[in-house]
C-alpha cells in the first residue's frame, strides 16, 4: 500500500517537474524596425521645395555634422525626411554635410572641429553617462563660436546633463498637442528673417508638438520665433489636463546666443509633415542657416 501511494505521488509530481524543465527559453529582444524609405515622389517634392539657394548665401565654406541616434522613441519619419531634405538642401552649396548615428563623432573632439554646426535630428535619450566627452565638447563647441540646431526630439535628451538642456533651452515636458490633431500657431516676431515664410501670419498645421520644462525653458533668455495660439479653442483645450505650465507658455520655435555661438530648436518636425510644407521647411533651414551664423536675426530674449 505504501508503495502505491508513492508511486501515484511521484506520478503527479513528473508533470511538475517536466513542465520546469522544459519551460520556455526568454524571448530575445525585438530587433529594432527599419526605418521608412523617402518615396521617389517625395524626393522629388523636396527638390522643388529647397530649390536652387538657401535663403542666404554662405560667408564662407560651410560644413555640418547631421547626428541622428535614437535611444528612446523613434521618429522614422522625421529622421529620414530630415535627412533627406539636408542632403537636398547641401546640394544647393549653402553647406557641406555628413550624417551618422556614431557618437564617436561628438566625442572625438579633433573629429568635432571640423564643422561649422551640429543638427541633433530627432534624436532621443542620447545616452550622455556612458559617453562622457559628449556634453563638454558640444558645450565648447557652441561656445567657441559654432552652431547647433535641434529637431523636434532633440529636446528629448540631457536628462542628466542639465548643462545641456540649458544650452538647448528647453527639455521635452510632455506633447498635449499630438501628431494626430491640428494646431494654431502664432509668429512671435514677424519681422524675424526666420520666419519669413510664414508671412507674419498666424497658421495651422499637423504636427506633435512639445510643451517644455523649466527651469530650462526661460522665455527671458530665449528669443522666441513661433509658439501655440491659444486663441484658437481646439489648441488651448487639447489635453488640458497634462498641460503642465501654469504661464501657458507654449513656445514652437526659438533661437537663442550661447557663448559666441547660436542654437536654434523648433518642435516642429514630428513625422514628414513638416518637410513637405514649404514654410515649415524653410524655417528650418533658416534656423540653421542662422545657427551656422549666415543668417543674421536678432536674438537678444524678448518678454512674452
Amino acid at each position: 500500500m505504501k508503495s502505491a501511494v508513492l508511486a501515484a505521488c511521484a506520478a503527479l509530481m513528473i508533470p511538475a517537474v517536466s513542465g520546469f524543465a522544459q519551460a520556455p527559453a526568454p524571448k530575445a529582444p525585438a530587433a529594432p524596425k527599419p526605418l521608412p524609405v523617402v518615396s521617389a515622389e517625395d524626393a522629388a517634392k523636396l527638390e522643388t521645395l529647397v530649390g536652387g539657394a538657401l535663403t542666404a548665401k554662405p560667408a564662407k565654406a560651410r560644413k555640418v555634422l547631421v547626428f541622428s541616434k535614437t535611444e528612446g522613441f523613434v521618429h522614422g519619419d522625421g529622421i529620414v525626411y530630415g535627412i533627406k531634405a539636408l542632403e537636398i538642401a547641401a546640394k544647393t552649396g549653402a553647406f557641406q554635410a555628413d550624417f551618422t548615428t556614431d557618437y564617436a563623432a561628438l566625442t572625438d573632439k579633433a573629429n568635432l572641429s571640423k564643422y561649422d554646426a551640429v543638427v541633433l535630428n530627432n534624436t532621443t535619450r542620447l545616452k550622455t553617462k556612458e559617453n562622457p566627452a559628449l556634453v563638454p565638447n558640444l558645450i565648447e563647441f557652441v561656445k567657441s563660436g559654432r552652431g547647433l540646431c535641434v529637431i523636434h526630439a532633440g529636446a528629448d535628451n540631457f536628462y542628466d546633463a542639465p548643462e545641456a538642456a540649458e544650452m538647448v533651452g528647453g527639455q521635452f515636458d510632455g506633447h498635449p498637442w499630438g501628431a494626430g490633431g491640428t494646431w494654431a500657431f502664432k509668429v512671435d516676431d514677424p519681422a524675424s528673417p526666420l520666419t519669413k515664410a510664414f508671412e507674419g501670419k498666424s497658421f495651422k498645421a499637423g504636427d506633435e508638438i512639445y510643451q517644455q520644462k523649466s527651469p530650462f525653458y526661460d522665455r527671458s533668455k530665449l528669443h522666441v520665433l513661433v509658439s501655440l495660439d491659444l486663441s484658437d479653442e481646439t489648441t488651448a483645450k487639447s489635453n488640458v489636463e497634462k498641460q503642465k505650465r501654469a504661464d501657458k507658455d507654449f513656445a514652437v520655435s526659438w533661437i537663442r546666443s550661447f557663448g559666441a555661438g547660436r542654437v536654434f530648436y523648433t518642435s516642429f518636425a514630428h513625422d514628414k509633415r513638416a518637410f513637405m510644407d514649404k514654410a515649415r521647411l524653410t524655417h528650418m533651414l533658416d534656423g540653421l542657416q542662422y545657427t551656422l551664423g549666415d543668417l543674421k536675426a536678432d536674438d537678444k530674449p524678448v518678454s512674452k
